[in-house]
């Protein structure tokens, strides 16, 4: 019986077959082979952000998740690894992209091994893994790899992308093996490894005083 192995893929392209969606596939079915070499199998697990939007903001307000969103960031924090996709919009990821890691504790995604992929119609704008995304997934305690993929609109159809894509999803399966069970770094503990795997989605606002009643007793 093989180990089986969890990679979530979080896409925010907004259209069905968004070129965002099949980069981040793209970047798991590499990492796929790589795991299967092995002997393992992994599952892939894609979230499509589009279709989560309403619920997003529906949460953003009222700090309830549905069952679909709850689903999503269940998947992800349960996951052995993540994909993390997005469209560039004004030299960042977009406001849809942002709204989901906005509801995830800032601790939950720690040491989980993410690859950071963004789409463009430009390579002027290849610094958004670096300069937005990289960051943002790094304040989240993720262990974000080294290598991430930005794709052009030209970069489609040439070769050259898929070796870049081969050797993400190469880096990426590695990864997952060597925290595997039986896998090159030993013994794993999961809640060792990532203590804030199971916490609870936290309302940032909840402690909040109540500044009316600090100002009336200010006044008295």
């Amino acid at each position: 019986m093989t180990d089986r192995l969890t990679l979530a893929v979080v896409t925010a392209g907004l259209s069905e077959d968004s070129t965002t969606t099949r980069l981040g596939e793209a970047i798991a079915k590499a990492a796929s082979g790589v795991v299967e070499q092995a002997g393992q199998h992994l599952d892939i697990k894609v979230i499509s952000l589009r279709d989560l939007a309403h619920g997003l903001t529906d949460m953003m307000i009222t700090h309830v998740a549905s069952p679909a969103v709850q689903d999503a960031i269940d998947t992800v924090l349960n996951a052995d690894g993540l994909v993390a996709a997005s469209p560039t919009y004004k030299a960042s990821y977009s406001g849809l992209f942002k709204q989901f890691f906005d509801v995830i504790d800032e601790s939950a995604l720690e040491n989980l091994p993410t690859v950071i992929a963004a789409t463009g119609g430009s390579p002027r704008h290849s610094l958004v893994l670096d300069t937005a995304m990289r960051p943002l997934l790094s304040y989240l305690k993720a262990l974000v790899l080294p290598l991430g993929i930005y794709a052009a609109s030209e970069d489609w159809g040439h070769a050259d992308l898929q070796r870049r894509i081969d050797r993400v999803g190469a880096s990426l399966g590695t990864m997952l093996l060597a925290g595997s069970p039986g896998g090159a770094s030993g013994s794993f503990d999961a809640d060792a490894a990532r203590p804030g795997l199971r916490r609870e989605v936290k309302d940032e606002f909840s402690n909040v005083p109540d500044f009316a009643s600090l100002l009336a007793s200010v006044g008295s």
